[in-house]
């Protein structure tokens, strides 16, 4: 699927969600798909979940 296609396929949904469900569904349904966005993207490029976890646990506080 080429980026515009899903580009499209985003805003459709989004627009959906603000149309039927207000603007609370459409904040909800965008910070939903961020997260989403951000997960397969750090598994998508090698990430390791625990490496994740295990840096925070040292040097987050």
């Amino acid at each position: 699927m080429t980026k515009d296609v899903l580009g499209l396929l985003i805003g459709m949904a989004l627009a959906f969600a603000g149309w039927f469900g207000g603007f609370g569904a459409f904040l909800l349904v965008a910070a939903l798909g961020a997260i989403g966005f951000a997960a397969g993207r750090f598994l998508e490029h090698g990430g390791d979940v625990r490496a994740l976890l295990l840096s925070r646990e040292r040097g987050g506080r």
